[in-house]
């Protein structure tokens, strides 16, 4: 049984930073995504940042820049680096572990390997 848990989270000032890590007990079969996601008003939830095992990396464009996504030298482990946060970065932050395959054509995502931790709260306020 895979399992996904998110500590860092709390309480942060503007333009400050903090670093989420998610740890995966468990062993997922690759190649897998491990993102992180956040709740929109309106959507589900944002992809916020992506790093696959393949080395590919995706980032949201209201974050680029200021967050990063780094696997750990524990290879289950993996971070996500919060710097000049905003007002608007305020959030539950979900960390999601998905196996795909890619095909000649598109990419397809397990429903079967498609994990979710319990999520990190991040309030900010000045």
């Amino acid at each position: 049984q895979v399992r996904l848990v998110e500590s860092g989270g709390g309480c942060v000032q503007p333009e400050g930073s903090l670093r989420l890590s998610c740890v995966i007990s468990g062993s997922m079969i690759e190649p897998f995504a491990l993102g992180w996601y956040r709740p929109i008003p309106g959507k589900d939830r944002e992809l916020v940042a992506e790093l696959t095992t393949e080395g590919g990396f995706n980032y949201a464009d209201s974050i680029e820049g200021r967050f990063a996504i780094s696997r750990g030298k524990a290879k289950n482990t993996y971070y996500l680096y919060m710097n000049d946060i905003k007002l608007e970065d305020a959030a539950v932050y979900y960390c999601n572990a998905r196996t795909y395959y890619r095909g000649p054509f598109f990419t397809t995502f397990s429903p079967e390997w498609d994990y979710w931790g319990q999520g990190a709260q991040v309030p900010v306020s000045a």
